[in-house]
């Protein structure tokens, strides 16, 4: 069988990298959260902890938001032709529902920080804006919203990762290579034809 051209089937190097870049800082705030949350009192540490999870999820928005602009600007590849409309459509829900959580739980984040009277002060340097004055009535809605759409993106990072594992080992079409960097293209035997 004739390997399709790799400049259609694969995420550019941009893509790729904005992707796994937010994978990995994903996986860091995520950790912190847990870390933070569940250490006793206040204490430097945990204020520091705070600060850092603070500043990635900034950094978390912004990539984000890059990589919504880069894929409005530069189309991905199309989805193998064997997948049926429900397939698609599953394919382009989750990818959405992917981008919205990126965006609103830092959002959410940022306002449950205001409403608790703290400014967001990026690497300590640049001080994001303060939209509201502390606001108690706010702080547990947005708390809540901010935990529940973290516990969303994880259910949906999961089922992104099943269906890429799917693709692979049950489909062999190929999918989950489009995003992993060429040098494991080499692993995939038939998957990459």
């Amino acid at each position: 069988m004739n390997k399709p051209d790799r400049s259609t089937t694969e995420y550019n190097p941009v893509a790729k990298g904005l992707h796994w870049l937010i994978a990995i800082g994903l996986l860091a705030v995520f950790a912190l959260g847990s870390i933070m949350t569940d250490m006793p009192g206040i204490t430097p540490t945990k204020l520091k902890y705070y600060n850092w999870h603070k500043w990635l999820g900034v950094t978390l928005l912004a990539l984000s938001l890059a990589r919504i602009a880069w894929r409005v600007l530069n189309p991905p590849p199309p989805l193998p032709a064997h997948m049926s409309r429900l397939q698609v459509l599953l394919s382009k829900a989750m990818h959405h529902s992917l981008y919205l959580a990126t965006l609103a739980i830092p959002v959410l984040g940022y306002l449950y920080t205001l409403a608790a009277g703290f400014p967001v002060v990026y690497f300590g340097v640049i001080e994001l804006p303060v939209l509201f004055g502390k606001t108690p009535a706010w702080i547990e809605p947005l708390k809540e919203a901010h935990s529940l759409s973290a516990d969303f993106l994880l259910v949906a990072v999961g089922a992104h990762v099943a269906a890429a594992l799917w693709h692979h080992f049950r489909d062999h079409d190929g999918l989950l290579f489009r995003m992993l960097p060429r040098a494991f293209s080499k692993l995939g035997g038939r998957a990459n034809h």
